[in-house]
């Protein structure tokens, strides 16, 4: 039986790596003739991804190589700040020639193979640019898109109208909301505001004009692969089949099922985090936590906390340090630990009620019966996980194209809505009393979310098993791919 090699090139960070590695898991355990190489790509030393990385190393290392790429300077890091995806794609573009010749190496190694061919390079929404690399060496190209289907309508839009438009959009005014229309976005039902278009639509530092040449690339790719699945994003896929795109191939939930290591959460605290939870009764803890890169200032946390008190809720709230000193009326201050946010007594006044902690294990907080709700900052992996689950969202998006993931989870009903529009970095503050309402909802047993939320729990372990959805989609992605070859 021959062999066919697939070259993944995932973008760094957490919310990239983690999905990709798993799909890849996934592919070969579909397919005896899958072999996988992962090109890795360093941006810095990360506690995250130094341990994820340690992990892949358990993988088969028969029919999965990780290849770590040399590393390159990277863009200067005030271009971070000021344009995340900018920078991303600076970064990228200096991987290229890398990714170029660890695909060449790779190729003169299997040209004297008969068991094994190349098939193609996956790559991540951001290195797209790289299917240049895929059709100089003769190779098929596809996107592996971590996150919606919904954001992949958006990429459609995002061509079409910097077609006609080609500035950055403006933020709506919010003392004149009515004079937003809205937008007509591939794979939404309803107009979508503009307030809750992902920040680099807006962004004049060089964010928006990077993604425009990110999106432009997905046309010329065999195939778009999304971490979603049908029975969620009916209406969105079935915008898509239309001729005019690659084919699309929604494979998702692809989740980690277990919690991803991480250098600040130890057995011991882990285990304390645990223990406390299957001391609480069935549903009755709401859980916290804002993603890797998710933090607030203490205004925000003593509002957090006030809400949380007020709501009279068991509570699990992973509650992270600011990685810089804080501006207050005094000055710089650089907190080191958590209880230095909180309202005076607070600790004392929740006493059992509550538990706070830095870091958490996120998936087996999920997993765990004790927890019935979830305040989220609407990452997509955080979203298949609460899914997964069947665990209601909160909805708090921060960055990046949260506030999109979480209109698109209001407007199919499995959510609640706290805010849609919220962005990291700015003066908004949510109160408290915003905060106990969201919570009180998300823990009402008899809500429809819930209600709902359960059965898309149902569909979404359907669709992963045999037969389902997404298994018969990487099954059909794995025959196209070998046809294409």
């Amino acid at each position: 039986m021959k062999k066919v090699e697939l070259i993944f090139v995932p973008t760094p960070g957490a919310g990239h790596l983690a999905p990709t590695v798993e799909f890849v898991k996934r592919l070969i355990h579909h397919d005896d003739r899958i072999l996988v190489t992962i090109l890795s790509i360093e941006l810095h030393s990360s506690g995250f991804a130094d341990a994820y990385t340690e992990s892949l190393a358990t993988l088969q290392p028969d029919r999965i190589q990780l290849i770590q790429l040399s590393r390159v300077d990277p863009p200067p890091l005030h271009l971070w700040t000021l344009a995340p995806e900018a920078f991303t794609y600076a970064l990228i573009q200096s991987y290229i020639p890398h990714v170029r010749n660890a695909v060449t190496n790779i190729l003169s190694m299997k040209s004297t193979s008969d068991s094994t061919r190349v098939a193609g390079l996956v790559l991540d929404l951001f290195c797209s640019p790289m299917v240049d690399v895929a059709t100089e060496l003769g190779l098929s190209s596809y996107i592996y898109l971590t996150s919606n289907a919904s954001f992949f309508g958006l990429v459609l839009y995002l061509q079409a109208l910097h077609r006609q438009n080609s500035s950055e959009f403006e933020y709506p005014n919010p003392e004149n909301p009515n004079k937003d229309l809205g937008h007509l976005i591939p794979g939404f039902a309803n107009p979508v505001p503009s307030c809750v278009l992902p920040s680099f639509m807006f962004n004049k530092h060089g964010s928006y004009t990077s993604f425009v040449k990110i999106a432009e690339r997905f046309k010329d790719a065999k195939g778009i692969v999304i971490n979603t699945f049908e029975e969620l994003e009916t209406y969105a896929l079935s915008c898509f089949v239309n001729g005019q795109n690659p084919p699309i191939y929604p494979v998702g939930p692809v989740i980690h099922l277990d919690s991803l290591p991480h250098p600040e959460l130890d057995q011991l605290q882990r285990d304390r985090i645990m223990k406390w939870l299957d001391n609480q009764p069935e549903s009755s803890v709401v859980f916290l936590c804002f993603g890797s890169h998710g933090c607030h200032g203490p205004p925000q946390v003593k509002e957090i906390a006030l809400g949380l008190e007020q709501s009279g809720q068991r509570f699990l709230w992973s509650l992270h340090m600011p990685e810089t000193p804080l501006n207050d009326a005094a000055g710089a201050v650089h907190y080191k630990n958590p209880e230095e946010m909180l309202p005076e007594g607070f600790l004392e006044r929740i006493q059992e009620r509550g538990m706070i902690c830095r870091w958490a294990p996120q998936v087996d907080v999920l997993g765990h019966k004790a927890v019935g709700g979830f305040v989220s900052h609407c990452g997509w992996n955080s979203i298949l996980e609460s899914l997964w689950h069947g665990v209601p969202i909160v909805t708090w998006p921060i960055y990046a194209e949260q506030q999109l993931n979480a209109y698109m989870m209001k407007e199919v009903g499995l959510a609640v809505e706290l805010r849609l529009d919220y962005r990291g970095g700015t003066s908004d503050i949510v109160k408290a009393e915003e905060i106990e309402e969201g919570v009180r909802q998300v823990m009402d047993a008899g809500s429809e979310v819930r209600k709902k939320v359960k059965e898309m729990a149902e569909m979404a372990g359907k669709a992963v098993m045999n037969g389902g959805s997404s298994f018969n989609s990487i099954g059909r992605f794995i025959e196209d791919m070998i046809a294409n070859t």
